[in-house]
């Protein structure tokens, strides 16, 4: 157990590796191995927040080298409930992918594990550098799992995406040279200590990198002006892709929040919080303009895309409130709202299967079979993504309501509830068009839908009728780990003191905050 925070990296890294050997043995030992891979990771994730749950923060260190100078990998409260989210959102992907994508896509299962790889290592990490690592790994399979067997269209939108993350990629790497130039350190446990005693001289120069840094992961996160590439990018790639893409929106927002409350967080002096300075009116900005998006969209893709930012942005205003019950309200949201989007991603593919004609657009009548049931699930989805009860998206926007401080509530709450009813409309509008509008087939004509992409959203849906049912251990679980976020000196002693183990020992430590 002493290696388990190294498994969610080595594993789905140990298994790409494999399925690119295994590849010509048949689609089916592919699939075989990707949900084994998926099925460990969901064991390790669940295991590391069963641990993380009771206070303590894993240190890992690979080699056994000292945090300083080597790979440290950290697991407290909040990396292992982005763990746990990433595996679930994956087995629903994955099970999308099976029902026939995969078998178009070269090397998809390959691909799949290695972004697993990316995205787990990004949250888990507790060095700068090797978070640069992470997302180039994560990017560089994306990149694949875009492109393959695209054109027209998802060929235009893939280069562009490509050409903006590594345009970002470029200045991340600028940034963290400023970064070690002026401290001396990558690791975010040395960090949060070197920071706070920077000499008076080199205080601007750090805030200027800092900054570059809030930009890099702006772009990761899509919050404005940075959100203009996400939703035609993850409007054109496959479903069981863009599904995948919801949880990686959220890696930006994770670092923003992890380096922001760790090295620049309450303890930082002069460089205290100053990201939030910024962030919170360019959150407020991106929110509203992403829901004008939403009632722009001409595609239901095109519509789950721009959620997605909305989403991103409204963890941005809660995370701003800098306060443990805010924190906890917003990574709440966070899972909720990831598993959503992934299921309208997936449902607009099902719609697609059904309407033949004129595909998901909102702006062409067409045939569309399957009415009803898929008429329930956008029902259910639509619910829950705009936050009206009973489900899990109610929960959350009252959780981050509840928290608004007196003296930003009332700007706040009207933001936050009349961009919500914006988004009631447009969902309103296109399941209007969608199954209201749309006649049925004509008789013969019906074609067959897809039971796994069927289950797929219904696994994800259902995952957010289980975070309802369950909103008070979770929401315990994510304000604690709100105000572990706001200890930064915890997590960073955490990692100092953790020692090099003798020779045959074990290499983690825990500690209790």
């Amino acid at each position: 157990m002493s290696h388990l925070p190294a498994l969610p990296i080595l594993l789905p890294l140990t298994l790409g590796a494999l399925l690119l050997v295994v590849e010509k043995r048949g689609i089916g030992l592919q699939r075989a191995l990707g949900f084994l891979g998926v099925a460990g990771l969901a064991a390790a994730a669940v295991q590391l927040t069963l641990t993380a749950a009771e206070g303590g923060i894993g240190v890992y260190l690979l080699g056994n080298w000292e945090a300083r100078l080597g790979i440290v990998l950290v697991a407290d409260r909040l990396s292992a409930l982005m763990l746990l989210t990433t595996a679930l959102l994956a087995g629903a992907a994955l099970l999308h992918a099976s029902a026939g994508w995969d078998r178009k896509a070269p090397h998809f299962h390959a691909l799949f594990q290695f972004q697993l790889a990316g995205i787990n290592g990004a949250f888990l990490t507790g060095d700068l550098f090797n978070l640069f690592v992470f997302f180039e790994v994560l990017l560089i399979a994306s990149y694949g799992l875009m492109l393959s067997g695209g054109f027209g269209p998802r060929l235009r939108a893939g280069v562009h995406y490509v050409a903006f993350n590594i345009t970002a990629s470029t200045l991340f790497l600028v940034g963290l040279g400023f970064l070690y130039g002026l401290t001396g350190a990558l690791n975010m446990g040395e960090l949060s200590h070197r920071v706070s005693q920077l000499a008076p001289e080199n205080v601007a120069a750090l805030k200027a990198t800092a900054g570059l840094l809030v930009v890099v992961f702006c772009s990761k996160a899509a919050i404005g002006p940075l959100y203009l590439w996400l939703p035609e990018a993850y409007s054109r790639s496959p479903a069981a892709v863009a599904a995948l893409f919801a949880i990686m929106t959220k890696v930006g927002v994770y670092a923003i929040l992890r380096v922001n409350t760790l090295v620049f967080g309450n303890d930082a002096g002069e460089l205290a919080n100053m990201a939030w300075t910024w962030l919170l009116p360019a959150a407020a900005v991106t929110l509203a303009l992403a829901s004008l998006g939403a009632l722009a969209a001409r595609s239901l893709r095109g519509l789950a895309g721009y959620l997605v930012v909305a989403s991103a942005a409204t963890l941005f205003l809660a995370f701003g409130m800098n306060t443990a019950e805010a924190l906890g309200a917003g990574l709440y949201y966070l899972a909720q709202s990831t598993f959503v989007a992934a299921a309208l991603f997936l449902l607009a593919d099902l719609v697609r299967s059904q309407r033949p004609e004129a595909g998901d657009a909102l702006d062409r009548p067409g045939a569309l079979g399957r009415r009803a049931l898929l008429g329930a699930l956008f029902a259910v989805a639509a619910v829950a993504v705009v936050g009206l009860p009973p489900l899990a998206g109610f929960i959350g926007k009252f959780a981050i309501l509840a928290a608004v401080p007196q003296a930003q509530a009332v700007w706040l709450w009207p933001l936050i509830l009349v961009t919500s009813l914006l988004a009631i409309v447009a969902l309103a509008r296109a399941g209007g068009e969608l199954f209201w509008e749309s006649p049925p087939p004509a008789a013969g004509t019906t074609l067959p839908l897809s039971r796994r992409g069927t289950v797929a959203v219904a696994l994800l849906l259902g995952l957010t009728a289980a975070m309802s049912l369950g909103a008070g251990p979770m929401l315990r679980y994510t304000e604690a780990a709100g105000a572990q976020l706001l200890q930064p000196g915890v997590y960073a002693d955490t990692i100092r003191s953790t020692a090099p183990a003798p020779r045959g020992a074990a290499h983690a430590t825990e500690a209790q905050p």
